[in-house]
């Protein structure tokens, strides 16, 4: 964010030094404002639960110790609504139940700030559970207000400028997000439980690999050389295949590639990635219908859930359909039957693809697939029967030299999966990237440039395995009914005021 923005806005100059005078009032009674910590014995949630059987009226002596945000402050301060991660928790402050030293800090309070309260639980006669202050404790001065109450904060570019204040204001967003832990707790547990091993693998790359990308370059100083972030973790995962580290193992992690921003698109964006020993892509389809079953009941309770208005059923099979026959079904064309790249250009041309005019007969075939298929996938499908020069780093389909073993799930016509019978082969390995390396020298600056270390990797054998990767932030707006990318990730990348 740009210095400036953290500069005072105009409209808020005059509350911020009234409330920068309370602060420094509170400094003169000798309070500290921003203090090290308070010794909070229960969250609101636990006392709504454990007092649900107080009646209207009743009184305790139980004394507890609550900690939140101010939200609301009624009759001069008498009533507080204390908002902490749970929920909400009624404050009543009153002179006679009050110490002197409470009554000069409930002067100084402000809407938004932090405060810690000592008092007795009790219900109201209107039923409402209601903590009688005894002591009040100041636990950060906000020196900013709040945004009007009843209005939120609507301007969605702000809230995602200053997530915190969207957290703060907008319980749907807190409840998204803290889904999406959910989410990846739920994977997490469901992989380990099976057998896989978790591990880490390097951010910084040498050469960027492991998909067709763009990626971000920085510079190492001490080693005086270019580095990459990385694009995807697929190449040094399979190297610790090669070295026995394990039959199984996954990494759930930050990938970055240098891209356009759309609602399904993030140039930071977290990806599961994982690889099993011994098994085929056949493997991976049912892994993925697996995981993603695991997650929805986890986090949902149900396999049938709503996005945008429309109903998806994750119920297990998911169909499999081949990339060519989707779009012969679609459109006509069966791009199986041509010859080459020419005519299958001059076929993707007419089905309105977007080329650039050098496309493969592979390239036109996936672009027919996004203009006339992708979009129409709205129930989980497996797409099967990639072609082999879109898919370097995966074994080529038995029986059609053109394709691979290769697959992609789609739900609501976004892809959410990607798996691979992996390509274990030094040799075609070698030459898959000497392939990609022409298509560079040509101009494609995607794809992906040979990696010496991780050909000599493969000479040391690679036992016959599948891979398969999910994009979690994609995952995670489906199973929150969340329109952006932005809205499931923190804090999303955004162009600089």
């Amino acid at each position: 964010m740009a210095d400036h923005e953290h500069q005072p806005r105009g409209a808020e100059e005059p509350l911020r030094a009234v409330r920068i005078g309370k602060r420094d009032s509170l400094k003169a009674l000798g309070i500290d404002p921003y203090p090290y910590s308070f010794d909070r014995t229960h969250e609101a949630a636990f006392l709504e639960h454990r007092y649900e059987g107080l009646a209207p009226g009743s009184e305790t002596g139980d004394v507890v110790r609550v900690a939140g945000r101010i939200r609301a402050m009624r009759n001069s301060g008498m009533f507080i609504d204390l908002y902490d991660v749970s929920g909400k928790i009624q404050i009543f402050c009153h002179r006679d139940l009050l110490g002197p030293e409470a009554v000069g800090v409930l002067r100084l309070l402000d809407i938004g700030d932090v405060i810690g309260v000592e008092g007795l639980v009790r219900r109201t006669p209107r039923g409402e559970l209601t903590v009688n202050a005894k002591t009040i404790a100041v636990l950060a001065k906000t020196l900013r207000p709040l945004p009007e109450k009843y209005h939120g904060l609507a301007d969605i570019e702000l809230r995602y400028r200053q997530r915190y204040l969207d957290l703060i204001m907008n319980p749907e967003s807190r409840d998204t997000l803290r889904r999406r832990s959910r989410v990846v707790a739920a994977i997490r547990r469901h992989l380990v439980e099976r057998g896989y091993v978790e591990v880490e693998t390097p951010m910084l790359h040498s050469v960027p690999g492991g998909a067709s990308a763009k990626p971000f370059v920085t510079h190492h100083n001490a080693l005086d050389i270019d580095l990459f972030l990385r694009i995807a973790p697929e190449l040094h995962l399979k190297r610790l295949l090669v070295g026995g580290f394990a039959d199984k193992l996954f990494e759930i992690n930050r990938c970055f590639r240098n891209e356009g921003i759309s609602p399904r698109h993030n140039p930071e964006f977290t990806t599961l990635e994982l690889y099993e020993a011994y098994v085929d892509y056949t493997a991976m389809m049912a892994l993925t219908e697996e995981l993603v079953t695991a997650v929805a009941e986890a986090v949902l309770g149900t396999l049938r859930l709503s996005y945008g208005g429309t109903t998806i059923d994750l119920s297990p099979p998911w169909p499999r359909r081949s990339m060519a026959e989707l779009v012969h079904a679609a459109t006509g064309v069966d791009f199986l039957a041509l010859a080459d790249a020419l005519a299958a250009r001059k076929a993707a041309d007419a089905l309105g693809a977007v080329l650039i005019g050098n496309e493969s007969w592979g390239q036109a075939l996936e672009a027919a697939f996004a203009a006339r298929v992708e979009d129409t996938l709205i129930q989980p499908v497996h797409v099967t029967g990639f072609p082999r020069d879109i898919s370097p780093l995966a074994k080529a389909d038995r029986n059609d030299p053109r394709l691979v073993e290769r697959f992609e799930t789609y739900i609501h016509g976004w892809e959410i999966a990607n798996a691979f019978s992996e390509l274990t082969d030094p040799q075609d390995q070698r030459e898959r990237f000497e392939a990609q390396m022409r298509a560079r020298a040509a101009g494609d600056e995607e794809a992906q440039p040979l990696d010496e270390d991780y050909v000599t990797a493969l000479e040391y054998g690679l036992p016959p395995c599948g891979g398969l990767g999910i994009g979690i932030d994609r995952l995670v707006m489906l199973l929150t009914d969340s329109a952006s990318i932005r809205d499931v990730i923190a804090f999303p990348t955004l162009r600089p005021r």
